[in-house]
């Protein structure tokens, strides 16, 4: 599994390693899609890995496991309906007490850590105050800011950013891409590696992406009723709101930063409403994924600043 970018954050993790300076607790943090879960597993099969190189071997039985998904020592805990329940963190204490199996000790990753509920954190807190063995506890979040400060105190914290356009357009190209194709991909995935392979593995999606901006533009030239009735239709029709909001989210971001290097001027909104628009969107994209908001509702605060 290729690494793309993040080569400081990489030298960092694997200096730890190599001077035996491994903390029990990571916090990866950072936007979606930047690599972070890619980052997490590539150190968790350098920390397994039966070789003991300064990179994973990438063949040895551990390297296999963990790449098949099936290493008996190594634990992912993922959402489940939009929350990490205590139950899975209790599920997750009691293995991390059984004696490891073919590794010299066990690893768990926790995505999407901002899903944990106020009772797993508490739960999962116990865990990082009394670690059971020999443990590496990973948590991957957006939102760092949601996990309980007594969590963050206990942990080495890494931050994520994205990645410079050359370093994506370059794995492109290694994968075989058209450079006018990988510069098209690159200018839409805003330095994120793993929207960038998304594209590149599903070229539908470059599709809907570009019927998606037409909407956009449609709807910020109608009128409010217009942009209403979309916000019910787009609901009723049961789509994924938050993958349309991303989408809605990189076109504002281009836009924004079109206006700010003068080089585009399509369009009449000034750098405070495409600030504001934006905003928003990170606003309601969040309060989808962490709360019962009405999602029709939302819309329509946006609506309103288009």
């Amino acid at each position: 599994m290729e690494i793309i970018g993040h080569q400081k954050q990489w030298q960092f993790l694997k200096k730890s390693v190599r001077m035996h300076r491994v903390p029990h607790a990571y916090l990866f943090s950072g936007q979606s899609q930047l690599g972070k879960k890619t980052i997490s597993l590539e150190f968790i099969k350098l920390l397994f890995c039966q070789r003991k190189n300064e990179e994973p071997c990438q063949t040895c039985q551990s390297c296999q496991y963990l790449k098949k998904g099936i290493h008996p020592d190594f634990f992912l805990v993922e959402p489940q309906k939009r929350e990490i329940k205590i139950s899975q963190i209790r599920e997750l204490s009691w293995k991390l007490s059984l004696h490891s199996s073919i590794s010299p000790f066990k690893a768990a990753l926790i995505n999407e850590a901002h899903s944990l509920n106020s009772e797993a954190q508490n739960c999962f807190l116990k865990t990082l105050e009394e670690p059971k063995g020999k443990t590496i506890l990973i948590l991957i979040t957006e939102y760092p800011e949601t996990l309980f400060p007594t969590i963050l105190s206990r942990i080495q914290k890494i931050r994520f950013f994205p990645v410079p356009k050359s370093e994506i357009e370059n794995y492109l190209k290694k994968q075989g891409l058209a450079l006018k194709e990988a510069q098209r991909i690159v200018s839409l995935s805003f330095g994120k590696p793993g929207l960038a392979i998304n594209f590149f593995l599903n070229p539908q999606k470059l599709k809907n992406q570009d019927q998606e901006i037409k909407e956009i533009i449609k709807i910020s030239e109608s009128d409010l009723s217009f942009r209403f009735r979309y916000a019910k239709n787009l609901i009723s029709q049961k789509q994924n709101v938050k993958e349309i909001l991303d989408i809605w989210l990189r076109h504002f971001r281009g836009m924004l930063l079109a206006k700010i290097q003068k080089s585009s001027e399509i369009h009449n909104y000034s750098l405070t409403q495409l600030k504001k628009i934006i905003q928003v969107i990170e606003r309601i994209n969040f309060l989808l994924e962490r709360t019962n908001v009405n999602p029709r509702l939302a819309l329509e605060t946006l609506m309103l600043q288009l």
